[in-house]
């Protein structure tokens, strides 16, 4: 839908402002003015929309309302009434989760000799890789270096980050890159054959290589076309798990899946587990919308913290500063920061930019939600939702004509069905939920607190400490499923099959009877509950 005359109104504002906008350069905020703007508005410091866990091994920590409750729910088990546990499929490494993660992990252990399963809630590459669209960071370049890009990193968030994640983040980057062009992945490149390289946000150099705005897409459809071409490559679709397996002193040795078209359990025994569940945006925290896929609800975080892993940072999550607030039928979806990054400014109702567009992520949100919640300077569209201009048309203003639909396709797609036209008319934005910034506490090599059980991608926490920037998801996802995947096959190598039992289950039921847990849910959750209650 074309916009309403309400907003033409104020969308001319937009236009009669644009000329002088141009010229100047908006001053970036001071470490103090930071840090000041995200502790008073980002939803992260919101009084009462967090708790501590009350049980477990990372009890007293801290995290939003409704991921304590996933992660403190009731397994869909009961350990009395399983019996015993005969396995359908016995694997060297078991990959839970089919994204970009767990499918770099799966092609990794089985290079290295590992029989090998992935199993995925949904169908291969639902997952947030695919709806990845700003870049991957990688410092390949003359004027950069993994030290700048490490320092990059670091600062990005808040030098809270673990230092060996962060490093082998960086190094193993390059790497990734020539790993994927071999595979086939159609990275943009100049007209002499380099590599094009753009910034995001809180990055120094241009470091961030894509594919269009669909660069996850172009990454996940590479990798699952590798995938295929390996028949004993073991693959089962809609078939999330519900629980882990122990040996009964620790251990992890598999899962128990469920298929959600036929309502059977699957019983795997696995020498090695590779968690790579994603995010848990579908949560929708605090009533955020989201940018992520259906099946992101947090369940490797609740299954992996009843089997004893430790968590970390799940007290900061990333709102990504520009998702769709216009119109309502695309309501959270992603607006990639790549047109920030080539010129597009945050405009507020007075025709107004108010934040330096590359500021890191959790600035501009806050930034944003500032402006429409405290300052009044905020549009309201027909649903009655807030929101800023992201003046689109600035980025043909500065590269030509032409550039929109050259790099920015999906977005352009995206828009112009509900007849509105980014090459001239600005979009409606405000933040919207797209990251999980803390997970499972891991090395570098993404092994896990608990033994035989690793962990690649946003289940996992520390890479990013409490701010992510941009470019640096699809990174993490490929360097440590990578890492996992060689590590696991490698110690599958010398594991024996270990017992399987839900000990571990029972024990943890007990500790919350004991914490006086009650009205728990189910978890995980599997799939988000859409449909309105029947009266």
């Amino acid at each position: 839908m074309p916009y309403p005359p309400s907003l033409e109104v104020l969308k001319e504002r937009v236009e009669r402002s644009r000329s002088r906008r141009l010229q100047e350069r908006h001053p970036r905020l001071t470490l103090d003015e930071k840090q000041e703007l995200i502790s008073t508005y980002h939803p992260d410091f919101v009084a009462g929309r967090m708790r501590p866990l009350a049980v477990g091994p990372s009890k007293g920590l801290s995290m939003p309302l409704e991921l304590a409750n996933v992660i403190e729910g009731r397994s869909h088990l009961d350990p009395d009434e399983v019996g015993e546990l005969t396995p359908d499929y016995d694997v060297d490494v078991l990959i839970i989760g089919g994204g970009g993660a767990g499918t770099a992990a799966a092609l990794t252990a089985y290079e290295h000799g590992a029989r090998t399963l992935l199993a995925t809630k949904l169908r291969h590459g639902d997952a947030n890789t695919m709806m990845a669209q700003g870049g991957i960071q990688a410092a390949d370049k003359p004027n950069d270096s993994p030290v700048i890009h490490y320092l990059d990193a670091m600062g990005g968030g808040g030098f809270t980050n673990i230092p060996d994640l962060v490093e082998a983040l960086v190094r193993d980057a390059p790497g990734i890159i020539y790993w994927l062009e071999s595979l086939g992945c159609m990275f943009d490149k100049e007209p002499d054959g380099t590599m094009a390289t753009i910034h995001l946000g809180g990055s120094s150099r241009k470091r961030v290589h894509t594919a269009k705005d669909y660069t996850g897409m172009e990454i996940m459809r590479t990798l699952r076309d590798e995938f295929r071409s390996y028949p004993d490559l073991m693959l089962l679709e809609y078939s999330p798990a519900i629980e882990l397996l122990s040996d009964g002193e620790g251990r992890c040795t598999g899962a128990v899946l469920h298929n959600l078209e036929t309502e059977e359990r699957t019983v795997v025994r696995a020498r090695c587990t590779i968690m790579a569940t994603g995010g848990s945006g579908r949560l929708h925290y605090q009533g955020f919308p989201t940018t992520n896929h259906y099946g992101a609800t947090g369940d490797g975080l609740a299954i992996a913290y009843r089997l004893g892993a430790h968590l970390i940072f799940l007290d900061s999550m990333q709102y990504h500063p520009t998702g769709a607030a216009f119109p309502e039928q695309i309501l959270g979806q992603l607006v990639t920061e790549k047109l920030r990054g080539m010129g597009a400014q945050l405009v507020n109702v007075d025709g107004e930019q108010f934040v330096y567009p590359l500021e890191t992520r959790d600035a501009v949100a806050s930034a944003i939600i500032r402006e429409c919640q405290s300052r009044g300077r905020g549009v309201t569209t027909p649903a009655g939702r807030l929101g800023v201009w992201l003046d689109t048309p600035m980025v043909e203003l500065i590269h030509g004509p032409g550039t929109i639909l050259a790099n920015f396709a999906a977005m352009y797609r995206q828009f112009y069905r509900f007849g509105i036209d980014i090459r001239q008319e600005p979009v409606l934005v405000y933040p919207t939920f797209h990251f999980q910034n803390g997970g499972l506490v891991i090395d570098a090599h993404g092994q896990t607190t608990v033994p035989n059980l690793f962990s690649a991608g946003e289940v996992s926490g520390g890479v990013h400490g409490r701010n992510r920037l941009g470019g640096n998801s699809l990174l993490e996802i490929l360097v440590f499923g990578r890492r996992t995947g060689r590590m696991a096959a490698q110690l599958a190598a010398c594991t024996p099959p270990g017992r399987l039992t839900l000990q571990h289950v029972a024990r943890f039921e007990k500790e919350c009877r004991a914490a006086g847990l009650r009205e728990r849910i189910r978890s995980p959750v599997l799939l988000p509950e859409y449909r309105r209650p029947v009266r």
